[in-house]
């Protein structure tokens, strides 16, 4: 198998987030070496910059999303620098930004690849929608929720793609999350490995998340909030004490990484205000280790 070029891009969007920070994370991890790890793995990698910065805002209106316009627009640009990306056979590295930057690559890969896959790898599985806390009207909760264009997703969203729903939950794998099923309203049918399961085995989990994919393409989507934040605090939204550790989620991302299938990842939720040098450049060896997996299966 020959590796296709990767080009990486930054999403410095806090729009959908909680508050501001994560707008900061690509320039981080970028001077945290990402670039120079990627290549050092034998990768051939190149810098496609970044789409133009979104820092978090109060912007409400009745019955939407906070700041829902300018979140949507950053998720139109997305797909359409991932879509260029794919078009040309290159594939994407997304540095977020929020969990929102998912849409806008699934919509792209759709048109490319209707068949696509998406491995979910983070601590909740994000399918809250805007009635279930309606005091709390923050997108990058609800992002797999506008996926699957579930009843009651905010309209603009949820069709944004080339096709409604964006996903078949039978195409999603949720990797790596704790607690319970969040969607109150009834069962989404996707594919699970919970984080006890990963901890137990994190290869075996990983096989498992793949072989759910089977013979597709795929995406492979990293919320960093699916490591325990004492172990490294990275993440916008801690997750204490259920979450993975470093050793065991680097473990599953190199099976994960390691498919034919991947046509692109994403990195999101890292908030630099929470991260030193040392916890940045932990962030760097899982994505660069991650990636490189796959040659090492050419």
């Amino acid at each position: 198998m020959t590796s296709r070029a990767w080009a990486v891009i930054g999403v410095p969007s806090s729009a959908a987030a909680h508050t501001r920070g994560l707008e900061r994370a690509p320039a981080a991890l970028r001077s945290a070496g990402l670039l120079d790890a990627l290549r050092a793995g034998g990768l051939d990698v190149r810098d496609d910059g970044d789409l133009p910065a979104a820092p978090w805002r109060s912007h409400l209106r009745p019955g939407e999303p906070n700041d829902a316009e300018r979140v949507l627009d950053v998720v139109r640009d997305v797909r359409r620098r991932t879509g260029g990306l794919l078009a040309a056979g290159d594939a994407p590295l997304v540095l977020g930004g929020e969990c929102t930057v998912a849409l806008g690559l699934m919509a792209a890969a759709v048109e490319h690849h209707p068949d696509v896959a998406l491995v979910y790898v983070d601590g909740g599985q994000d399918l809250q929608l805007l009635g279930d806390h309606p005091e709390e009207p923050i997108l990058d909760s609800m992002g797999v929720a506008h996926l699957l264009d579930l009843p009651g997703a905010w309209e603009p969203l949820a069709a944004l793609g080339p096709r409604r729903p964006l996903l078949d939950a039978r195409r999603l794998v949720f990797f790596g999350y704790s607690g319970g099923e969040e969607y109150p309203h009834g069962h989404v049918p996707a594919a699970r490995v919970p984080v006890d399961e990963v901890v137990a085995a994190p290869e075996e989990a990983a096989r498992r998340a793949l072989a759910a994919v089977g013979d597709s393409p795929y995406v492979l989507h990293l919320d960093v909030d699916v490591l325990d934040y004492l172990t490294l605090p990275a993440a916008d939204i801690p997750t204490y004490g259920h979450g993975l550790d470093p050793a065991i989620l680097g473990r599953a991302l190199r099976v994960l990484g390691s498919g034919p299938g991947l046509l692109a990842m994403t990195c999101v939720e890292l908030n630099p205000d929470h991260a030193d040098e040392a916890t940045l450049r932990a962030v760097v060896d899982l994505l660069a280790g991650t990636l490189a997996a796959r040659l090492d299966e050419c």
